[in-house]
């Protein structure tokens, strides 16, 4: 049986998706999203950003890179992964990244009209543009 390793994660592509091929043909993409949390504290919202690294193969990663841009609201669904390797200096290094199934992008005319609002906005609100582009 398999233990449950699922994420669903939304954010901005901080920058443009890399596409490269493998040594056997298979494409991979590789992109990174910053994803916003909003918390109150002492009466006012605060805002922490956490930065994740996204990795999608094949078909899915020919959609991102035809589509995706830095700035560009997307919505990943998708499995964690960690790699593990022992570093120059001979000290164990691992990495967690997203390993993403599904991809959905938020439309661009959306994205311009959200880039207007006041930064300063209640998360409730900043959250309720989810018309999103599936690909």
């Amino acid at each position: 049986m398999n233990n449950l390793n699922s994420i669903l994660i939304e954010g901005n592509m901080v920058r443009d998706p890399i596409l490269r091929t493998t040594p056997k043909g298979t494409r991979v993409c590789s992109f990174s999203i910053a994803s916003n949390r909003y918390y109150k504290q002492d009466g006012n919202y605060e805002r922490e950003v956490g930065f994740f690294d996204v990795e999608c193969w094949g078909k899915l990663s020919e959609a991102v890179q035809n589509n995706g841009q830095k700035g560009r609201g997307v919505r990943v669904v998708g499995r964690l992964k960690q790699d593990r390797w022992t570093g120059a200096d001979e000290k164990p290094r691992s990495k967690v990244s997203i390993v993403a199934e599904h991809i959905e992008f938020r439309p661009l005319s959306e994205q311009r009209s959200a880039a207007g609002r006041d930064e300063a906005e209640k998360p409730e609100t900043a959250l309720a543009e989810t018309a999103l582009v599936t690909f």
